[in-house]
């Protein structure tokens, strides 16, 4: 829980705050920028929530707040029925699970809901509310992990679901050492008709991405949508095996059609295919000339 005596001073008076425990993952200032931004290195509240929405969107990212910085001066009355609220759709059948990870960074998870079998993509915290709200949807077939750093509490989804984890054997650590299916791929594998996993070397040697109906792709660490630089961008400072081998993966990546990027650390990205591809391309050009 957030502590009030830690309230940071850069928050606008009134019942939402941030405290200084605060890690600067941005999750709350991608969730909802209405309430939280950016000032001095951590996020803070700018606008307190004026509407049942603007509140109840905060209240989410209380929720999704990987080392729980955020508080309310009064304890909410109405935190089990947001609670409900997740995982929260993103489009169609593809969902946000929130109750992000410090162990991630506050890295975001997904969870895509397929008669064939439920995908969860990446580790979010496991959390009662969150694994009940799963159960109702049908559990967890496969859990995706698109590199090492997002795997946070793959044991314990794996352990109470019962599901395949699907991890490159090039990220396999001694914490994923048991992962029941270790790729060893370097071309793109077809794991079902809608669903392709993507190798992109570069982040970390076994990076990949998952393709989902030629339409979502969930990037991990790859590829997200920079608000300052306003394009998709790759992150040079936090490339931890080859930036070289990252931008040869971009270029190839750039060969498939996709409308949507859901990245694990970034913003995410919203466009039709022909902007999405001018797009990969600025990416790319960015990423040669640093």
């Amino acid at each position: 829980m957030a502590h009030l005596n830690l309230r940071r001073s850069q928050n606008v008076n009134g019942d939402f705050y941030v405290d200084t425990t605060c890690i600067d993952c941005d999750t709350c200032r991608w969730m909802t920028p209405e309430v939280f931004y950016r000032v001095d290195e951590q996020s803070a509240v700018h606008h307190q929530p004026t509407t049942e929405t603007e509140r109840l969107a905060a209240l989410q990212a209380l929720l999704a707040c990987p080392t729980s910085s955020i508080g309310t001066v009064e304890k909410p009355q109405d935190i089990k029925i947001v609670q409900q609220s997740f995982p929260l759709l993103v489009a169609e059948n593809v969902y946000h699970c929130g109750y992000h990870s410090e162990k991630s960074y506050g890295a975001a998870s997904y969870f895509i809901q397929r008669p064939e079998g439920n995908i969860l993509v990446d580790s979010p915290r496991f959390t009662p509310p969150l694994v009940k709200n799963i159960e109702a949807m049908g559990g967890i077939r496969y859990l995706y992990l698109s590199h090492k750093d997002d795997v946070a509490d793959h044991q314990k989804f794996a352990a109470h679901f019962q599901c395949d984890r699907i991890l490159h054997v090039d990220d396999i650590t001694t914490g994923t050492r048991d992962v029941e299916m270790q790729l060893t791929i370097a071309e793109p594998f077809a794991l079902a008709p809608d669903l392709l996993i993507i190798p992109v070397p570069g982040h970390t040697k076994g990076h990949t991405v998952l393709l989902y109906k030629n339409q979502f792709l969930f990037t991990g660490d790859h590829l997200a949508w920079s608000e300052s630089r306003h394009q998709l961008a790759a992150f040079r400072d936090y490339c931890w095996y080859s930036w070289s081998e990252q931008i040869k993966s971009m270029r190839k990546l750039a060969n498939y059609s996709f409308e949507w990027v859901l990245p694990g650390h970034g913003r995410r990205f919203h466009a039709d295919v022909e902007t999405m591809q001018q797009q990969m391309h600025k990416c790319i050009e960015l990423m040669e000339s640093l």
